[in-house]
């Protein structure tokens, strides 16, 4: 596990974006992994800058963590929405090759569906993670036991209560979402996680201080995989 402190929320970015560039230039048709949520923007309008320099997303194809149940594409605060306004509209990426699990669909179907497209193209090749505050990631939230594979899963109530900012109120939130299952992400070639928020030092302490892995800390499972990059904004995660 390689671990990059960066000064602040743009450095992080930057270095992110530096790593996806370079994956993308050594392999034009890469398969990237994408997240949402607040960290990754800065990464999202930094490459929407490099296509406008010229960088090539016409033959990539895109795979996102998760969906709320329910949204439909259009609403504005599925993730289909965000990614489409935060990068897929202002790049030349192939809408064909953009794969989002849908929210209104039969969930059972659609995490059958998903699973085997991601299995059929042997995993991405760039998996792009956040961090959540209980230390999930995508929406593995903690647990006894964690999701192998693509999964229908139940916010926890720290969950909803951090996504109900980007809603009229906290009621509006989804409970349920699907979510690629932590087997799932680990067939990723490789993982890069972006840390950035002070709600984040414990999950952030525990993966990088504690020397062990556990459920209850979701996160702290990327120490088996063999090539994740942790890229830490230090001016909000006090964590070394």
């Amino acid at each position: 596990m390689k671990i990059i402190y960066t000064k602040n929320y743009d450095e992080m970015s930057k270095k992110a974006c530096e790593l996806v560039v370079k994956q993308i230039n050594e392999k034009k048709n890469s398969i990237l992994g994408l997240a949402t949520g607040s960290t990754p923007l800065g990464l999202y309008e930094k490459l929407i800058k490099e296509y406008k320099n010229g960088l090539d997303f016409s033959e990539i194809s895109t795979y996102n963590l998760d969906e709320y149940i329910g949204l439909s594409e259009d609403n504005d605060q599925s993730y289909n929405y965000f990614m489409n306004e935060n990068l897929f509209k202002h790049i030349n990426v192939n809408k064909e090759n953009i794969n989002i699990p849908s929210g209104i669909n039969n969930p059972e179907k659609e995490i059958d569906d998903y699973e085997n497209k991601i299995r059929d193209i042997g995993g991405v090749d760039l998996q792009i993670l956040g961090l959540g505050s209980n230390g999930h990631i995508a929406f593995n939230e903690p647990s006894e036991e964690l999701n192998a594979k693509t999964s229908i899963v139940e916010l926890t109530e720290s969950t909803i209560k951090a996504n109900s900012r980007f809603f009229e109120k906290e009621s509006d939130v989804p409970t349920k979402a699907i979510s690629m299952g932590i087997g799932t992400i680990f067939t990723a070639k490789k993982i890069i996680i972006l840390i950035s928020g002070k709600n984040k030092e414990q999950a952030t302490d525990y993966l990088l201080n504690s020397n062990k892995i556990s459920t209850n800390w979701p996160v702290s499972l990327l120490q088996l995989h063999q090539d994740t990059t942790v890229i830490i904004d230090e001016s909000s995660v006090g964590v070394k």
